[in-house]
């Protein structure tokens, strides 16, 4: 359940109604506050709405003209008592429902290079390659968590399923400056460390067995990162957002580029080949399996709302 609050400038306010209207179903606790809004000016309108039904609604709303004159602003509703609260659904009900312009709008904060997303990447790739050299699961665990590449990977296949190519393209301008920022970062991290004694020679002399996977790739390389994709796709369009912490353990994206930095500081090549191997594999894998997953929703929701409308009519 979403709770709407609009504000609606007087010249709107009969198209905005219409839209209501047509969703009277779902929309429950509607009020309305004549002249409240200030900037923008206009009334202010609250109402909450089934998730099933929120992303038709944002996008009739923003089709009359209210995202540019007036404002639309949602967010989720933790608890809700009354007579519709407790009512039983179907099959999925909310937890299935996917707010398009939420996913958008998450989506489209992940596109930004900042100073703080090249941190968390090169201290992500940095604790990954101690966790290579020493050949320590538990870092390459904390590195996969800390690291922050899932939010453009999501953004790539939202820009390509909701065709929207300048948030796919910033995505992967976003994603390549992280990795090459901290692989960069790590490479010197490592030679630092190296010329003070606590990296000697070349790691990958030695045995792995706890790591190796890392630089290894097999046919279980795209699996795993195919079924992470869909599974933390799921996470970022439902209500369900515990799956996504499991989801950046799966996959072997910031521990690659950390075995790339320290197979060229090194020079180990025969190593460094196969970790962007197993880097390129996981982040095509995690975009292709988005882009698949959205593309369901999206023609599973289309049928949802034709199934409704046609019970409507008849």
């Amino acid at each position: 359940m979403l709770h709407v609050r609009l504000i609606v400038p007087p010249e709107l306010r009969g198209a905005v109604d219409a839209v209501i209207a047509d969703t009277a179903h779902e929309v429950t606790n509607l009020v309305v506050h004549p002249g409240a809004g200030v900037s923008p000016a206009g009334d202010v309108v609250l109402f909450d709405v089934d998730r099933t039904e929120a992303s038709d609604l944002l996008e009739r709303l923003e089709a009359v003209g209210l995202g540019e004159s007036g404002s639309i602003s949602a967010e989720h509703l933790d608890l809700r008592i009354d007579g519709r609260s407790s009512r039983e659904e179907d099959f999925g009900g909310e937890d299935d429902a996917v707010v398009w312009e939420e996913v958008e709008a998450r989506t489209s904060d992940e596109v930004r290079l900042s100073a703080t997303f090249l941190t968390f990447m090169s201290i992500a790739t940095m604790i990954a390659a101690v966790g290579v050299v020493i050949d320590q699961p538990i870092l390459i665990v904390g590195a996969m968590v800390v690291g922050p590449e899932f939010g453009p990977l999501a953004a790539i296949a939202v820009g390509i399923v909701r065709r929207r190519p300048r948030i796919a393209w910033r995505s992967v301008m976003t994603l390549l400056t992280g990795f090459a920022f901290a692989i960069v970062v790590t490479i010197a991290f490592g030679a630092i460390l190296r010329s003070v004694g606590v990296f000697r020679g070349n790691p990958f002399v030695e045995a792995h067995p706890s790591t190796e996977f890392i630089w290894s790739p097999d046919a279980l390389s795209w699996i795993v990162a195919f079924l992470a994709g869909i599974a933390g796709i799921l996470s970022l369009t439902s209500a369900k957002s515990g799956a996504l912490i499991g989801v950046l353990i799966s996959v072997t994206t910031i521990p690659a580029a950390a075995a790339i930095a320290v197979a060229v500081s090194v020079g180990a090549w025969e190593e460094a080949g196969p970790a962007t191997l197993q880097l390129l594999i996981n982040l095509t894998s995690i975009v292709v399996a988005g882009s698949l997953t959205l593309t369901v929703q999206l023609a599973a929701q289309r049928m949802s709302r034709t199934r409704q409308r046609t019970r409507m009519q008849s």
